[in-house]
C-alpha cells in the first residue's frame, strides 16, 4: 500500500513538471529513488551527428554532464543502441552490449566507472530520424546490474514521464499557473481542449475551435468532443473516464493517440489528468478531469543506420562498429575511436563480412553509402 501511495504521488508530481519545467529536477530525483538509482536525467541525443544536451538532471555532476557530451557521447554504445530501442520500453546496457565488452569501452573505465556507475536504464521517449528524447536512470555499483525489479518499477513511471514531456515540448510555456491554466494556453497553436469524464467540451482554446469548425478528425456533437473515427473516438471516451479516476488510472492510455483528417494529413492528441497535483485547480476551476492537446504530427521515417540494422540482422555492436568503419576507417583507428579492442572491432567485422556478403571494408563503405547519402556525407 505504502508503494502504490509513493507511485500514485510521483506520477502527480511528474505532470505538474508538465507545466512548471523548474519541478522537473527534483521530480527525475524521485524518479531516480523509486527506480533504485542513483541519478536520473532527461537528454536528447543525435546519433550520427553524435551530439545531444541534457534538459534536467539529477544526481551527475556538472563535469561529468559537460565531458559525456563533449567526449563519451562519441565513445558510448548506448548512443548507436537508440536506433534498435522501442519508444516507451526500458533498455539496459545488457540489451545493447555484452557486459564484458562494454567493461572495455572508454565511456565505462573514463566516465561510468569513476563515478560507481555500472549500468542503466534507458527509456526512448520520441524519435525523430537519427535523434531521440531519452529518459535515463543510472545504477550503482553496490546494487548491481539492472534487474527485474528496477525495470518494473520503471514500467510503471515511463508512460507517465513520456506524456509529461511531449504535452510539456506542446506547450513549451516556462509556467502555467493553475488559475489562469485556461487562459495561458489560449495562444497555443496546438489545439487544447479541457474536458470532464463524459467527454464534454468545458473549454477549447483558439485553434481548438478552428479544429472543430473544421468538422473533420473532431467534432462537438450535443457538448461533447468526438473523434471522426469511431474506433479512436472509443479510445478517447475511455482515456477521460479513467482520468476521473487520477492520474495513474490514465496509465499508457492517450499517450499519443492518432487521428487523420479527409484529406489525410496526421495528427496526434495527448490527454493530461487534472486531477491532482498543481493542475487539480485548473479541473476543479473549469470542471474539467483532463485537458487534450492536438497538433499535427511529424513524419514518422525511419533512420538509414536502422534500416540498414534491420536489413542485414545486425546486432547493436556491430551497426556501431559499421559506422566506425565508415567515419574514421582502418580497425584499429576504429577501435580507438569507439574505445574498445581491436580484437573485438574484428570479431565484429568478420561477423558484418558474412552478413552483408561482402569482403572490404570499402565495400561496407560503399554500401552504407548506398543506403542514404546523408548518412556518408558528415563522416568524410
Amino acid at each position: 500500500m505504502r508503494d502504490d501511495e509513493n507511485v500514485s504521488a510521483l506520477i502527480g508530481d511528474i505532470y505538474d513538471a508538465a507545466l512548471d519545467p523548474s519541478l522537473w529536477v527534483g521530480v527525475l530525483a524521485k524518479c531516480a529513488q523509486y527506480v533504485r538509482g542513483p541519478a536520473a536525467a532527461l537528454f536528447a541525443k543525435d546519433a550520427l551527428s553524435k551530439t545531444g544536451h541534457v534538459a534536467y538532471s539529477s544526481g551527475i555532476a556538472t563535469l561529468y554532464k559537460q565531458l559525456y557530451f563533449e567526449k563519451y557521447i562519441k565513445l558510448d554504445p548506448l548512443t548507436v543502441g537508440q536506433f534498435f530501442a522501442k519508444v516507451g520500453e526500458p533498455v539496459s546496457v545488457g540489451d545493447i552490449i555484452p557486459h564484458d565488452e562494454f567493461r572495455e569501452t572508454r565511456a565505462y573505465q573514463e566516465w561510468g566507472r569513476p563515478q560507481g556507475l555500472v549500468d542503466a536504464l534507458n527509456v526512448v521517449l520520441d524519435k525523430a530520424e537519427t535523434s531521440a528524447a531519452m529518459f535515463s536512470v543510472w545504477r550503482h555499483e553496490r546494487d548491481g546490474l539492472v534487474d527485474d525489479e528496477m525495470r518494473r518499477r520503471m514500467r510503471l513511471i515511463v508512460p507517465h514521464v513520456r506524456r509529461a514531456v511531449l504535452i510539456g515540448n506542446v506547450i513549451d510555456l516556462k509556467t502555467a499557473e493553475a488559475m489562469s491554466f485556461a487562459d495561458s494556453l489560449d495562444g497555443l497553436s496546438a489545439g487544447m481542449f479541457l474536458v470532464d469524464d463524459g467527454a464534454r467540451i468545458v473549454h477549447a482554446n483558439a485553434s481548438g475551435h478552428g479544429m472543430l469548425a473544421a468538422n473533420d478528425f473532431l467534432r462537438a456533437a450535443g457538448g461533447r468532443l468526438v473523434a471522426g473515427d469511431g474506433q479512436t473516438d472509443q479510445a478517447l471516451r475511455e482515456i477521460f473516464a479513467a482520468a476521473g479516476s487520477g492520474d495513474a488510472a490514465v496509465g499508457v492510455r492517450g499517450i499519443a493517440v492518432p487521428l487523420r483528417s479527409r484529406d489525410g494529413e496526421r495528427y496526434v492528441a495527448h490527454v493530461m489528468p487534472l486531477t491532482s497535483g498543481a493542475r487539480r485547480r485548473a479541473g476543479t476551476n473549469y470542471a474539467a478531469v483532463a485537458a487534450l492537446f492536438v497538433h499535427k504530427a511529424a513524419l514518422d521515417t525511419p533512420s538509414p543506420p536502422e534500416v540498414i540494422a534491420k536489413t542485414f540482422g545486425l546486432t547493436p555492436s556491430e551497426l556501431r562498429v559499421l559506422l566506425g568503419i565508415v567515419e574514421v576507417g582502418g580497425v584499429s583507428e576504429t577501435a580507438t575511436a569507439l574505445g574498445i579492442a581491436e580484437t573485438t572491432v574484428k570479431t565484429h567485422l568478420h561477423h558484418l563480412f558474412v552478413k552483408t556478403g561482402t569482403s572490404r571494408q570499402a565495400d561496407l563503405v560503399k554500401l552504407v553509402a548506398g543506403f542514404s547519402n546523408p548518412l556518408v556525407g558528415p563522416m568524410r
